[in-house]
């Protein structure tokens, strides 16, 4: 099997909402807190309150997060739970680590693509916490098909709000 490096900057860090998808029985290994080497506009929306990193290179902050080794498995649910190509999409981006030699590695990282403009006007981040000062807590979505002729998409109510 193979390993990856991701990069996570959102509700999957420690003591955040879906830190769950790095805790067993995935196998994630924690490497350390570090920040993109590039600048990019993080943002809070959506009814749901969701960090998105913006794939607009040198506008905004130097996005600052975790570093995670994953195995195949794990990068494939992480995929699934990004929408990754669909919605997000992952790509390798340089991550400067949080150590004494500012060690710099290449990891996948989520981007949110095809976004609407206006979404660059939001504030922009550099360090995202649920319980952040910004009084914006992410909400869980209730992801469920109530009616079969018209089935609800998260994914679809998301771009609604942001688009």
């Amino acid at each position: 099997m193979g390993r990856h490096l991701v990069f996570v900057y959102g509700t999957l860090k420690a003591d955040e909402p879906n830190h769950d998808f790095l805790q067993p029985p995935h196998d994630a290994v924690f490497i350390g807190k570090g920040a993109t080497v590039e600048r990019f506009p993080l943002v809070i929306a959506s009814r749901y309150n969701i960090p998105f990193v913006l794939d607009a290179v040198g506008q905004g902050n130097r996005v600052q997060g975790e570093v995670y080794e994953v195995d195949d498995n794990t990068l494939a649910d992480l995929d699934e739970l990004e929408k990754h190509p669909e919605y997000y999409r992952r790509r390798p981006t340089q991550i400067e680590l949080f150590n004494p030699s500012a060690t710099v590695l290449e990891c996948g990282m989520y981007f949110l693509h095809g976004f609407h403009e206006r979404l660059l006007t939001l504030p922009r981040y550099d360090n995202y916490s649920s319980a952040g000062a910004h009084g914006l807590p992410f909400q869980f979505r209730n992801d469920h098909v109530s009616d079969p002729l018209n089935p609800y998409s998260t994914i679809d109510d998301v771009k609604n709000d942001i688009e």
